[in-house]
């Protein structure tokens, strides 16, 4: 079994200090989206583990940047990357990442002109591009996808009513195809009230705001 450390939206003021090496135990941390950046890396760090993370609605823009042999360009031009250091982006990719893979998926409904938005059209297109990619990893060694980590939830799914808060009817779709044991996503804030796990199908749908531990089969 592979032990999670799953974050998002939220920061754990607790997991700022030595509070942290209570996950000392775990192989992963993913997070779903929203958190600084550096938050992410002081998990990372501390716990020594590797990261794999897909942007929320109100990250920095991601898209365009190229890492070959360690540096960093977009369009060409060497660059910095604003993304959490050492960390795996998995926004439209399947990643092989402590034993598991993991197909990611980031942001949210498009609400306005900020970035990581994405239409219903655009986000369908994105996860057919995320499906193409776990069959081809399938045909080549028969093993499937163990986490869907995205932003936002599916439609009707744990999400909200409101415009920004409503989920991607085409995720119910990805997953069938993908069957993961687990989806994992954040952005639907609990403000204090329960939100249960879901199930589609054989997939359990857990909003992971702020934390949660999980464990995976590998």
């Amino acid at each position: 079994m592979a032990r999670i450390l799953a974050v998002a939206d939220e920061v754990v003021e607790q997991l700022w200090t030595d509070q942290v090496h209570q996950y000392a135990g775990v192989d992963l941390i993913v997070a779903a989206g929203d958190l600084p950046f550096d938050y992410l890396e002081h998990l990372a760090n501390a716990l020594d583990k590797p990261l794999v993370f897909v942007p929320g609605n109100h990250d920095a823009d991601l898209s365009g940047y190229s890492n070959v042999r360690g540096l960093w360009t977009k369009a060409g031009v060497p660059v910095r990357w604003p993304g959490p250091t050492g960390a795996v982006n998995a926004d439209e990719r399947v990643v092989d990442v402590a034993g598991l893979r993991i197909a990611g998926l980031g942001g949210s409904i498009r609400y306005n002109k900020g970035p990581n938005q994405w239409t219903e059209r655009q986000q369908a297109r994105r996860a057919r591009r995320v499906s193409r990619l776990a069959g081809w990893r399938r045909l080549r060694d028969g093993r499937g996808v163990d986490v869907l980590l995205t932003h936002s939830p599916p439609l009707d799914c744990g999400d909200e009513p409101d415009g920004p808060h409503r989920g991607f009817s085409c995720l119910h779709g990805l997953v069938t195809r993908l069957q993961p044991t687990f989806m994992l996503h954040g952005h639907i804030h609990p403000h204090g009230h329960a939100r249960p796990d879901r199930s589609l199908g054989s997939t359990r749908v857990i909003n992971v705001i702020p934390s949660k531990v999980l464990e995976v089969a590998r």
